[in-house]
């Protein structure tokens, strides 16, 4: 790719990012909508929104489930990668792909999930009570948010920790065994602190995740009324009467405010980590620690984290979406029905929800793939300012939870006239989609190109092939594969995502995610568990093309 195209790449990619986050600036210093022509330039939102004791207590309930999941996942997820990644542990390889299920699997389903199991009515709540007479937890409160979010981030401290591990030889956990150390203390005073960079990474990331919980906390801290920043930015749509713009672009910035310094923070870290590890061994030299007696024990405690986050939610929902009623007294034998799921093919606006839900993720996602490796190309190969602006761009959206990005796109088609027809189609919701997704598209599209020698671009240009003419017919064909794995990622994240689509939905443009939200809203169980169901047996099934293609690639 000439230099003249890679600008222009780089320059329609920052357009992109930097427009939603401008206007979404531009609106919070205005009294009212940007598109009423009445508006003028005041500081009164941000009066509003610095006077309402409902911000502040959002603000700290945020502060406090994103301390207190992070305090649940680190610890967790650092074991569990020591376990199967450094440990002689049963079962690992069947394991390891069932600790990231909770990162495939939308939030705002698993809440239903959790709603529906260990709820007052739940069915392992009525099972307990029946037992105990009494059910020992309570789902509606900060403390079952905080321990729910940090069970489910789990897997995303095991992915970079894991990670680390992996890159570090077994010369100096050796040593430590040579001189009587056990299975716990290798890993508490060797192992783990030689990746501490990459766990002290994902406990930025699980403490950021918190800051845009919105899924868990809408379906779990409503009943109680539990404010956190994602649901006072959504019920700062109705608490005026009219939508007031204004006051929800001071949230947004205010949350921006926030995840900036921990984003520049895990850029940071992150280039820390890849200079940490000092021991490097060969593959084959890394033998695993034994831990003897403790096998069979570290194996029921991973068995019984599944169970309560994944297996019994999951299970639960489905179950429900199968019968007639459920509750004390009612016999589940004779209460099975299908007729939850007639009922969705009776709402044209459901049915229009799952087939829209499908070609999101997989045309979409393919288009976004695209897009992702057009950018990935201009930066490919290029030590310029221009990369180095681009690398901060991409982060941009990451600072933005899909809620907020979702809406500062709508006011993005409202605010630009040419692009105002479009915003009632599927293009703003794809527009959304692969704006909050950047950053992780960019990141698996770049893993495929690192993996193309530079010596054979440079073989295609002493031929006399044009820079574009070397990434079409050589570096892209190349990464072919790597570009089919990351459409799958990408298909089964689009089929969870639930939040960036809540502002943009319309008749026409309905996604499962968003239509699940607004339907909560309204106490229609039966529907919300029949939709999340359907949700459930879409994301597997991109769940299996996934592991098919990737046993057949390294088969």
């Amino acid at each position: 790719m000439n230099r003249p195209l890679r600008i222009a790449v780089i320059v329609a990619m920052a357009l992109a990012v930097l427009a939603p986050v401008g206007l979404v600036a531009y609106q919070s210093f205005l009294d009212g909508p940007f598109f009423q022509p009445q508006t003028t330039f005041s500081l009164s939102a941000y009066e509003f929104v610095l006077d309402d004791e409902d911000f502040f207590e959002a603000l700290g309930n945020s502060a406090m489930i994103a301390f207190g999941m992070t305090l649940i996942a680190v610890p967790l997820g650092a074991i569990l990668a020591f376990l199967l990644v450094r440990t002689d542990l049963p079962g690992r390889r069947w394991i390891e792909p069932l600790i990231l299920v909770p990162m495939f699997i939308s939030s705002v389903v698993l809440a239903f999930g959790f709603v529906v199991t260990f709820g007052p009515v739940g069915l392992v709540s009525l099972w307990v009570k029946g037992w105990l007479g009494e059910v020992p937890w309570y789902l509606y409160s900060k403390p079952s948010l905080m321990v729910i979010a940090g069970l489910t981030h789990v897997p995303h401290v095991f992915l970079y920790a894991s990670s680390g591990l992996r890159s570090l030889g077994s010369d100096v956990e050796e040593a430590a065994r040579s001189t009587g150390a056990g299975p716990l203390r290798v890993a508490l005073t060797v192992s783990l602190p030689m990746i501490m960079p990459s766990i002290l990474y994902s406990a930025v990331l699980v403490f950021f995740l918190g800051f845009e919980l919105f899924g868990l906390p809408l379906v779990l801290g409503d009943p109680e009324g539990i404010l956190v920043l994602a649901t006072y930015l959504y019920k700062l749509t109705v608490k005026l009467g009219t939508p007031s713009y204004q006051l929800m672009a001071v949230v947004v910035v205010a949350i921006v405010c926030i995840a900036l310094p921990l984003v520049w923070l895990q850029r940071t870290l992150l280039k820390t980590a890849n200079r940490y590890v000092a021991v490097k061994g060969k593959a084959s030299a890394v033998r695993p620690v034994s831990i003897g007696a403790w096998r069979w024990p570290a194996v029921t405690l991973i068995g019984l984290w599944l169970l309560v986050t994944v297996v019994l939610p999951v299970s639960g929902l489905v179950l429900r979406s199968f019968v007639t009623s459920w509750g004390e007294g009612v016999s589940l034998a004779g209460s099975f029905t299908l007729h939850h799921f007639k009922e969705l093919l009776n709402y044209p606006n459901l049915v229009r929800g799952i087939v829209n839900t499908v070609l999101m993720a997989a045309v979409g996602g393919a288009a976004s793939v695209a897009v992702y490796t057009l950018v990935n190309l201009a930066a490919h190969r290029w030590n310029s300012g221009w990369t180095r602006v681009m690398d901060y761009l991409v982060l941009l959206p990451r600072a933005m939870p899909g809620l907020i990005a979702g809406l500062a796109i709508f006011w993005v088609f409202l605010f630009v006239a040419p692009l105002a027809p479009l915003r009632q189609t599927l293009l703003s919701i794809w527009a959304a989609y692969t704006l909050v997704w950047l950053a992780y598209g960019m990141r698996l599209v770049s893993g495929a190109l690192l993996q193309v020698g530079p010596e054979l671009e440079e073989a295609g240009r002493v031929v006399g092939a044009s820079p574009w003419r070397v990434s079409r017919d050589l570096t892209l064909p190349l990464i072919k594969v790597g570009l089919i794995g990351s459409w799958l990622l990408i298909f089964v994240t689009y089929m969870r995502e639930y939040s960036t689509a809540v502002y943009l939905l319309s008749p026409g443009t309905e996604v499962i995610g968003s239509l699940l939200v607004s339907l909560w809203g309204t106490g229609a169980v039966d529907t919300v568990t029949a939709l999340s169901t359907v949700n459930i047996a879409l994301i597997g099934l991109g769940l299996l093309l996934m592991t098919s293609f990737r046993k057949h690639h390294h088969g």
